[in-house]
C-alpha cells in the first residue's frame, strides 16, 4: 500500500478551502529570504503546497470523469475551478516575481534549475490579470464535452452499448454488422453535432480573447509560448506535416489497396477499415478489465521487475478504472497524484486489442509518474508533452516483446504486432491533420461553422481521409473532428504525439538491437522529469529530438521493414 508523502510545511489535514489556503500563500509571499538555503527551502515549501492542491484537483477530475451523471461530482470539480484556481493565479504570479527577483537566484545550481527558471520567466511574461476569469470560464466550459459525449450510447440488436463498446462490431467479419454499427455510432454522434459546434464556438472566442489580452495576434502563437515550445516553431510543424504526407501516406495507401483486394471490394467504406483482412475474428487478448490489468502486470514484469511492481502497487491501491460504461467520460488518461507519487489510470475498455495498446500506453505514463516521484520540486515532474508521450508511446512498442502473455498463439501474436505497427504509421497522418486543423482554426478566429467544416475536409483530403470512400456520408466526414477530445479540452496538445511517435520508434529500434541498454536509457531519460531540456532528455534515451523529413523517412523505412518480417 502507498500513502502520501509526509508534509513538513502545510497542515497534515488541510481542507482545501480558500480561507485555509490564503494564510499559507501569504506566508510564502511575506517570508524573508536571506540566503540561497532560504530560497531553496522556500521553493520546497511552495512545492509541497502545490502538490497537495494538484492532488486535490486530480481526484475531483477523476471522480467527475468516472461518473459524468453525478451533479455533486461536477459541482466539486467546478468549486475548485471557480473558487480556488482564480484566487491562486494572481498570488502565484506574485510568488514567481518574488523568486525571479531574489538576489540569491544567481546562486542556484544552473544544472538543476535552468529549465525551471526558464519556465517561471515565461509564465511571468504571459500572465495577465484579466485572463484569470477567462481561464475559469474555459475550464468549466470545456468539461461540457465530457458530459455530452459521456451520455452517448447506441442500441444494436436490442442491446444498449457505449460508443466504445459498439466500436467492437467494426472488427466483425460480417460486413453488414460493421455497417450497422458504424452507422449507429455516426448517427448518434451527429445528433449532438450542433451542440458540440456551439460549445466549440464559445471556447474559440474565449481562447482568442486570452491570446489578445496577452499581446498575441492569435491563440496559436500564444499557445506555442504557453506550452513552452522552446525547441520548434509553427513552421517546423508544417514541414513535419509535409514529410508525413510525402513519406507515410504512400505506405498507408499501399496498405489500403491491399485491404481492398483482400476484402474483395471495389471501394473501402469507413466501416471496412478496422476488420482483419485475413478473415479471422478480431483479436481478443483478454476477457475483462481485471484480466487486462493482471496481464499488463505480467507483461511489465517480464520487461523488468521495477515496471511490474509499479502496476501491482496501482492495483493494490485501486488506482484503475478501465471498464467502459454509460455515464463515464470517453477516452483514457494517466493522472499523476502529486503527493502520493502514484497515478490513476482511466480508460474505456471494451475487451479489444486497442484496449491492450491503450493500457500499455497509459502504463508508460504511469511508470513515468512513479520514477519522477522523488524529484525535489513538484514542477520538476511537469514534463512537456513531447517527453510525456515519449514515455507512453515507447512502452507500446517495447512491450510487444512480452505480448505472449496476451497471445498464446504464435499466429495471433504476429498479427497483433503487425496491427500495432500499422497503427503506429496510421497515427502520424491523423496527428498531422488534427494539428494542421488547429493551426487553421486559431489563425482564422472569425471563421464560421461552415468554413470550419470545409477547412477540415480540405486538410484531411491530402492525408488520405482514412483511405475510405465517404460518398453518401459527407456529413460524417466534415464533423469527424468532433470526436477528438483534445481539440475541445487541451488545445494544441497533439503534434507532440507525432514527435514522440518518431522518438518511440527510435527507442524501439535501439531496444531490438540491445534490449537491456535501451530499456536502461529509456528509464534514465524518464527519471530526469523536466530538469533538462527536451533535446537532452531524448539524448539520454539514446535517440535524437528530430522530426525532419530525413528522419521521418528513415524511421518509416525501418517500420516498413519490420512489418515485412511479420507477414505470413
Amino acid at each position: 500500500m502507498i500513502a502520501k508523502k509526509p508534509r513538513t510545511y502545510i497542515p497534515k489535514n488541510l481542507e482545501v478551502k480558500w480561507e485555509n489556503l490564503d494564510p499559507i500563500f501569504q506566508e510564502l509571499q511575506n517570508r524573508e529570504i536571506n540566503s540561497v538555503e532560504d530560497l531553496e527551502n522556500w521553493l520546497r515549501n511552495r512545492s509541497e503546497l502545490e502538490a497537495a492542491l494538484e492532488e486535490d484537483f486530480a481526484w475531483r477530475y477523476i471522480k467527475m470523469t468516472c461518473d459524468t451523471n453525478s451533479e455533486k461530482l461536477l459541482q466539486d470539480f467546478q468549486y475548485f475551478a471557480t473558487e480556488i484556481e482564480p484566487k491562486i493565479a494572481p498570488i502565484a504570479n506574485e510568488l514567481n516575481k518574488k523568486f525571479i527577483n531574489s538576489p540569491y537566484l544567481e546562486n542556484l545550481d544552473p544544472h538543476t534549475y535552468f529549465v525551471y527558471i526558464r519556465g517561471i520567466k515565461k509564465a511571468l511574461e504571459l500572465f495577465r490579470e484579466e485572463n484569470i476569469p477567462l481561464f475559469t470560464e474555459i475550464q468549466v466550459e470545456q468539461q461540457k464535452y465530457q458530459s455530452i459525449t459521456g451520455a452517448m450510447s447506441v442500441t444494436l440488436d436490442g442491446k444498449e452499448y457505449t460508443l466504445e463498446q459498439a466500436s467492437v462490431f467494426l472488427k466483425d467479419t460480417d460486413r453488414a454488422k460493421r455497417q450497422q454499427a458504424w452507422e449507429a455510432i455516426t448517427k448518434r454522434r451527429l445528433q449532438d453535432k450542433d451542440k458540440l459546434d456551439e460549445l466549440f464556438n464559445g471556447l474559440l472566442k474565449l481562447r482568442h480573447q486570452v491570446a489578445k489580452n496577452a499581446g498575441f495576434e492569435n491563440f496559436r502563437d500564444y499557445m506555442f509560448q504557453a506550452l513552452g515550445r522552446f525547441d520548434y516553431t509553427p513552421h517546423d510543424c508544417y514541414k513535419f506535416h509535409e514529410a508525413i504526407e510525402r513519406d507515410i501516406v504512400p505506405i498507408l495507401y499501399q496498405q489500403a489497396e491491399a485491404r481492398k483486394k483482400a476484402l474483395q471490394l471495389e471501394s473501402l467504406k469507413p466501416w471496412d477499415m478496422d476488420v482483419d483482412i485475413s478473415g479471422k475474428p478480431a483479436l481478443k487478448p483478454f476477457n475483462s478489465g481485471q484480466e487486462l490489468i493482471d496481464k499488463s502486470i505480467a507483461c511489465f514484469e517480464a520487461l523488468g521487475p521495477y515496471l511490474g511492481e509499479r502496476l501491482k502497487i496501482m492495483k493494490a491501491n485501486s488506482l484503475f478504472d478501465v471498464e467502459s460504461r454509460k455515464g463515464k467520460a470517453p477516452g483514457g488518461y494517466n493522472y499523476p497524484l502529486a503527493e502520493t507519487g502514484a497515478p490513476f489510470i482511466f480508460m474505456n475498455s471494451a475487451n479489444t486489442f486497442r484496449d491492450l495498446t491503450t493500457m500499455v500506453h497509459e502504463g508508460g505514463h504511469a511508470v513515468h509518474t512513479f520514477i519522477t516521484a522523488d524529484l525535489e520540486l513538484n514542477d520538476f515532474k511537469h514534463c512537456p508533452s513531447e517527453v510525456a508521450e515519449l514515455a507512453s508511446m515507447s512502452m507500446e512498442l517495447i512491450s510487444m516483446d512480452k505480448w505472449d502473455v496476451f497471445f498464446y498463439n504464435e499466429a495471433d501474436l504476429k498479427r497483433a504486432k503487425r496491427d500495432q505497427l500499422k497503427d503506429v504509421l496510421k497515427t502520424l497522418p491523423w496527428v498531422a491533420v488534427v494539428d494542421q486543423f488547429q493551426h487553421w482554426i486559431y489563425t482564422n478566429p472569425d471563421h464560421t461553422t461552415g468554413e470550419r467544416r470545409e477547412a477540415w475536409k480540405q486538410i484531411f483530403e491530402p492525408f488520405g481521409e482514412n483511405f475510405a470512400d465517404w460518398t453518401g456520408y459527407e456529413e460524417a466526414l466534415e464533423n469527424l473532428w468532433q470526436k477528438q477530445l483534445h481539440i475541445f479540452e487541451v488545445p494544441f496538445y497533439y503534434i507532440e504525439y507525432g514527435i514522440a511517435q518518431l522518438g518511440a520508434i527510435a527507442v524501439w529500434k535501439n531496444y531490438k538491437e540491445n534490449p537491456q541498454e535501451a530499456l536502461s536509457n529509456y528509464l534514465a531519460a524518464l527519471k530526469l522529469g523536466y530538469t533538462k531540456t527536451i533535446k537532452e532528455i531524448y539524448e539520454t534515451a539514446g535517440i535524437k529530438f528530430d522530426f525532419s523529413a530525413v528522419y521521418v523517412k528513415q524511421l518509416a523505412d525501418f517500420v516498413k521493414a519490420e512489418l515485412a518480417k511479420l507477414e505470413d
